[in-house]
């Protein structure tokens, strides 16, 4: 048995527990198959349909016309592990106890989406990344692949040799075409194995997590994605490395530890800019081509199809790349659209606030299963089909960061190679560290507005229709004092509403849940 089985008697609750039915009159399609499929470090505002100017994913924004896409959706936590265990069980890290890449093992729940999913007699696939508490046991077809290749499946000749070039880049870059080609490139391969397991299944139904490792660093890619977007075509940046002392000093900090582990990456930072832009159509392009053959396996009509990203990349802002602090939203703001039988189509983005821990309840739903206790998640199936729901509930959304603990500042030991966050030769970074990741903070977004509030009381207030690089902080100014004190209502509501409900009253009180587990209705 798994640490999470042990973790689920600890909270004295079984598994098979469920409070309410979630059909609740909603016209679920009968076993449809479920694609999530997932970018890793995706900035969410790169896309033509956000109103960018260069056209850097076509298809995806095609097929977001196709059903319903959020511009107001928001990660969990901007780091990997937490963000994708919250996506998997819909529950904040603050719940999970998952708040680094570091205690996936520690993961708290009840049943999460594969637990459920063969519940309901589906098909389970990883095709990709995993980068949580999920196990090879629990899931009928297992090819992982990471940032530096394949898992110890069979390669082809390919693929051997692109994961031995994938090694060499130290997590960092090549500033060069890289080789091989596209078959070489991991989403190909991905999209390969993906088409030969749904060949196997016949009719039954399948939940698959296509989860791509790209486009987060190593950035590298191949022609012609290398030089379909030259630097000196892009967009020019809103903020520079001029502004990190605007921003403060972890940023301070992430820039000096970058620029110790990626040696002159500042010069480089337009080619990297570049590169991660043609990693954007080299993914799209793997995503027409998943497409195309679930059409030319007639399993398409069935299909519903999410595409979502775990968080964002700086890609440029402040003069930075990769990730590491705060919960500005070029790291927090994810892509999410959801395509396929029951969802409405709009060519514009629902209005609605949405999170990556509401995945799990909506999928639920429409494999016609209740929703397991402890979820902090809404379903957002009512949304995905026009039909009523209540709009306070989604008219904010929160974010959390931090593992805990104090901050860790320029006063404390700075010996960044000792810590890991710099390695000792070669140009290898970890931007998730000691200094970047201390601390908890906690961020509410609502309609143009956006708070970030810490441990230390420490807060931050932008206006992001006006300041989308988050530079002018309003928290202080007088002029904003009511608004700074709604969006602080609404943060302190939001956190006593997804304080764990786990484990419930063993006897006597009847635990109550709102339809589609709303919490604020």
């Amino acid at each position: 048995m798994t640490n999470n089985f042990n973790r689920k008697i600890f909270a004295g609750i079984s598994v098979s527990i469920s409070i309410f039915s979630t059909a609740l009159g909603q016209e679920v399609q009968k076993n449809p198959n479920v694609i999530i499929i997932m970018a890793d470090q995706l900035r969410a505002d790169l896309l033509q349909r956000e109103g960018y100017p260069l056209n850097t994913m076509p298809f995806a924004d095609s097929l977001a016309g196709q059903g319903t896409w959020f511009n107001r959706a928001y990660t969990a936590a901007p780091a990997s592990g937490p963000a994708r265990v919250s996506m998997l069980t819909g529950r904040f890290p603050s719940a999970t106890h998952v708040r680094s890449n570091h205690n996936l093992r520690d993961a708290f729940y009840t049943k999460d989406l594969f637990d459920v999913a063969r519940e309901q007699g589906y098909a389970t696939a990883l095709v990709g990344k995993n980068h949580s508490h999920l196990s090879p046991d629990r899931v009928d077809y297992w090819r992982p692949y990471n940032h530096d290749g394949q898992g110890p499946e069979d390669k082809s000749e390919i693929g051997e040799a692109f994961d031995k070039y994938l090694k060499t880049l130290d997590m960092y870059a090549d500033m060069k075409p890289s080789p091989y080609g596209i078959e070489g490139q991991l989403p190909y391969r991905m999209v390969d194995d993906a088409s030969h397991w749904i060949d196997t299944l016949s009719d039954t139904p399948f939940l698959m997590w296509f989860s791509m490792a790209e486009p987060h660093n190593p950035y590298q890619t191949c022609e012609p994605y290398y030089s379909m977007f030259p630097p000196e075509s892009l967009p020019r940046m809103k903020s520079s490395a001029g502004d990190l002392k605007t921003k403060g000093e972890e940023y301070l900090l992430l820039a000096e530890m970058m620029g110790q582990g990626h040696v002159g990456y500042q010069d480089n930072l337009q080619r990297l800019r570049s590169i991660y832009h043609g990693m954007l159509r080299m993914i799209d392009d793997q995503l027409a081509r998943l497409v195309d053959e679930l059409k030319e396996k007639g399993v398409y009509d069935n299909t519903i199809i999410l595409f979502v990203a775990d968080h964002g990349d700086y890609v440029g802002e402040y003069g930075l790349m990769k990730k590491g602090v705060g919960l500005d939203d070029a790291l927090s703001r994810i892509p999410m659209q959801w395509t396929g039988p029951g969802i409405k189509a709009s060519p514009t983005p629902h209005e609605a606030h949405v999170s990556i821990i509401d995945i799990f309840p909506t999928i639920c739903e429409i494999m016609g299963a209740d929703i397991p206790l402890g979820m902090q998640g809404r379903s957002l199936w009512p949304l995905l089909q026009e039909k009523e729901y209540p709009e306070k509930e989604f008219e904010s959304v929160m974010v959390q960061d931090g593992f805990g603990g104090m901050y860790y500042t320029r006063d404390d030991a700075t010996d960044f190679q000792e810590e890991g966050a710099v390695g000792k030769k070669g140009l290898f970074f970890d931007e998730l560290n000691t200094w970047t990741q201390s601390g908890t903070m906690r961020m509410l977004r609502k309609g143009d507005w956006k708070l970030v509030y810490d441990m230390d009381g420490n807060g931050q207030l932008y206006n992001l229709r006006e300041d989308s690089s988050e530079l002018d902080n309003l928290f202080d100014d007088k002029a904003y004092e009511k608004i700074k004190n709604e969006m602080i209502g609404n943060l302190l509501r939001w956190e006593i509403s997804v304080q764990d409900p786990i484990p419930v009253p063993r006897q006597r009180y009847r635990f109550k849940r709102n339809d589609h587990n709303y919490l604020f209705r």
